[in-house]
């Protein structure tokens, strides 16, 4: 082997006086006239592959024609929601308690906690009526994002109404809301992310990880809470609803869908399409997206055809961010379904000229539909004055939250749990396994490349170049190439999560060693992210570019298969170039870019050494630990069911890895101890894991690959 020399000191004056020089900045494509959209080109590329699979799905719907074709497509639905979800879990007892009850004038609410899994307490509020004869119909009230949980004043105002009109009604607090806050924070009294979405989103990246959604825990719940709601002697079990606004609407919708218990439906403010959420506000928090619903054909309306012959009503706002054209779109397609169905008559939509929530329109029309198909009469009388309770009247709990006041389990918790059951077999790691799981798509052949110009610098030049890594995919790359090398030099390809432009020292170090470089801008990194204003978003600094990441999974990718691709077609570029040795390309993954380089190291041999800096320890550290921040992007849908980050790294021996400064779920430092403990089945001869010393300068956890 051959040695370059390696001086620390003439180092350190080459890489400073290089520096100087540096004053051009290594992006170039974004105030090109050519690339003025490159900012938009993930989302669009990801939203053009979730149009093509909807598209599919709708022409295969088209063609339904019959009673019996409707019900086939309604068994494949329910297989594949469930599938997604991750299952159902084991009904157990629900060790059902009545902790208080508040006295009305027409009825009377009762403080419930039950368990919808062992020691996972739900609170809820039951409205029984005080006047009729029971057994009463029932309304199955599942809630929406809105503050105050079941306390809030328009639930009160439907629940109450509903009581006096003498339903039995059920609500109960969502998970991250109300009395049920997931990642309690004792000091500040509330929960440590600041948005029961953001708390949904952080909790659904857990279980994504063992290939469940968040979706199985919320619907366990309702279909949990309607198991209690029938264990009432005063509800009649044959003459059930269910309704909700938001998030209230899209369980109201999931739950019809899969519990034929339920007889009558009347969500509101969710039903669209998912071609207009996409093309309007994006995916929404975890709960409401199902991996990888479109590569499954599926789309919200098949909800609905999953709920035929049983009577739905869609509930619209013309104003609201659900997008109204996509409600009447999901509404006729539906229609046609339940025609098709022989249930003509037992679909229907109300539209309100207002904006999002369960608004005075939506709640006349749903006591309306409920009434008629329930008591077999129409429903027009005045919505009843209500008295409202406060928030702490409706608690529980003796502390106004389960977590204080009984323990129990959380999502956490029980995802951990499901972790732990996983039967990961990776003792030769199966490639074809990696490649479906990460949804790799490989693309061959030529690597169509564009030069933008060279800037000459003292010993080597910078090539600014964008290849295309697969149609619609643009990646800014600049070469740094050594003007004296004896015949082939070895080269590296640099992939930082930050941009190219974030690793200048580093890529001007590697360079004055003899090394050429390749530094790109792996799709959503460096010019081509879409995120240019950072740090004002909560949700943003959770989860990065959330929208083009939840839209790969949903349509069978991810983007950490996404960019394995621009990594391995790097390679390609790199393999076909004069002066370059195919047999010593190299490449160092930084932040974000880490963990898709080791995936494309994994699938791609040629890779011939690898340093990992500053890369999530693993994805079973995202299980084990509370929260998550910023690791939403390298999620691989059920990867702990084939491997985990420690298992590709074993799998790349003998080939050298060298990994520094490896981080947490919240991307703190993770201790040198704890990272050689997580590594320690990994460990080799060739594996180096170290973290960096404050004095070390930036080249020197990349040094092992200038030991040719």
């Amino acid at each position: 082997m051959r040695t370059f020399p390696v001086i620390v000191t003439g180092f350190l004056w080459a890489a400073g006086s290089i520096a100087a020089q540096s004053a051009d900045n290594l992006d170039f494509v974004t105030t090109h006239t050519d690339f003025r959209e490159i900012r938009q080109m993930l989302s669009k590329h990801v939203r053009n592959k979730a149009f093509e699979q909807l598209d599919a799905r709708k022409q295969e719907v088209a063609r339904i024609s019959s009673a019996s074709e409707v019900a086939a497509r309604q068994k494949m639905i329910r297989e594949r929601v469930l599938r997604a979800i991750g299952g159902l879990p084991e009904r157990t007892p629900l060790n059902a308690r009545t902790t208080g009850v508040i006295e009305r004038d027409a009825y009377r609410i009762e403080k419930i906690v039950f368990e919808s899994q062992p020691k996972f307490y739900v609170t809820a509020n039951l409205y029984v009526p005080k006047h009729g004869q029971p057994p009463y119909p029932a309304v199955l009230y599942p809630l929406g994002h809105e503050t105050g949980a079941k306390a809030n004043p328009v639930w009160q105002q439907m629940l109450g109404s509903l009581a006096t009109k003498g339903y039995v009604a059920l609500t109960w607090d969502t998970l991250g809301q109300g009395e049920r806050i997931q990642l309690y924070d004792e000091d500040f009294k509330r929960s440590k992310v600041v948005q029961s979405t953001t708390e949904h989103t952080v909790q659904g990246t857990q279980c994504l990880l063992v290939g469940d959604t968040l979706a199985r825990y919320t619907i366990w719940d309702g279909m949990r809470a309607l198991d209690y709601l029938l264990s009432r002697k005063e509800v009649d079990p044959k003459r059930i609803a269910c309704s909700g606004n938001s998030g209230g609407g899209t369980h109201t919708t999931y739950l019809t869908a899969l519990d034929d218990r339920i007889q009558v439906a009347a969500p509101s403010c969710y039903i669209t399409t998912w071609r207009r959420l996409l093309e309007t506000i994006g995916p929404q928090d975890a709960e409401q997206c199902m991996p990888p619903f479109f590569a499954d054909g599926l789309d919200i309306p098949d909800f609905i055809h999953a709920a035929a012959p049983r009577p739905f009503l869609v509930l619209s706002a013309i104003r609201d961010f659900f997008s109204i054209t996509g409600a009447r779109q999901a509404y006729a397609e539906s229609k046609r379904i339940y025609e098709t169905a022989g249930a003509a008559g037992k679909i229907n939509m109300v539209e309100a000229d207002d904006g999002h929530g369960f608004t005075k329109p939506r709640r006349m029309a749903a006591y309306d539909w409920i009434s008629r198909w329930l008591k077999n009469t129409p429903d027009t009388a005045p919505e009843p004055e209500i008295v409202f309770a406060s928030e702490a009247e409706l608690f529980c709990t003796p502390t106004g939250q389960v977590t204080t006041s009984l323990g129990g389990e959380t999502v956490s918790t029980l995802n951990r749990a499901r972790a732990r059951q996983l039967q990961r077999r990776v003792a030769a790691l199966n490639p074809d396994a990696v490649r479906a799981a990460i949804g790799f798509e490989r693309v061959t052949g030529t690597v169509p490349l564009r030069a933008f110009g060279t800037i000459d610098r003292s010993g080597y030049t910078i090539e600014k170049l964008v290849y295309e890594s697969e149609p619609g995919i643009s990646v800014p790359s600049v070469l740094f190439v050594p003007k004296e090398a004896a015949g082939p030099r070895p080269a590296v390809i640099f992939v930082d999560g930050r941009g190219k432009s974030a690793a200048r020292e580093q890529l001007e170090g590697l360079v004055a060693e003899g090394l050429a470089v390749l530094a790109i801008d792996a799709r959503g990194f460096g010019e081509t992210s879409s995120r240019t204003g950072e740090g004002s978003s909560e949700w943003s600094r959770s989860f990065g570019d959330y929208d083009s990441g939840m839209t790969a999974l949903l349509t069978g990718r991810s983007l950490v298969g996404m960019r394995a691709l621009d990594i391995m077609r790097a390679v390609d570029l790199l393999a076909t170039r004069d002066g370059i040795d195919a047999n010593r390309i190299y490449a160092v993954g930084v932040s974000a870019g880490a963990v898709p380089l080791l995936h494309a190291a994994f699938l791609d041999p040629r890779i011939r050494r690898v340093a990992l800096d500053g890369m999530l320890s693993s994805y079973s550290t995202v299980v084990n630990q509370r929260v998550n921040r910023g690791v939403f992007e390298q999620v691989v849908r059920g990867v702990l069911k084939v491997y985990d980050l420690p298992d590709l790294v074993a799998s790349l021996a003998p080939r050298p890895v060298h990994i520094t400064d490896l981080v947490d779920a919240v991307g703190a430092p993770v201790p040198l101890a704890d990272a050689q403990a997580q590594y320690k089945g990994a460990q080799t001869g060739s594996l180096r894991i170290t973290q960096r010393r404050l004095e070390e300068p930036p080249l020197a956890a990349y040094r092992y690959l200038l030991v040719q």
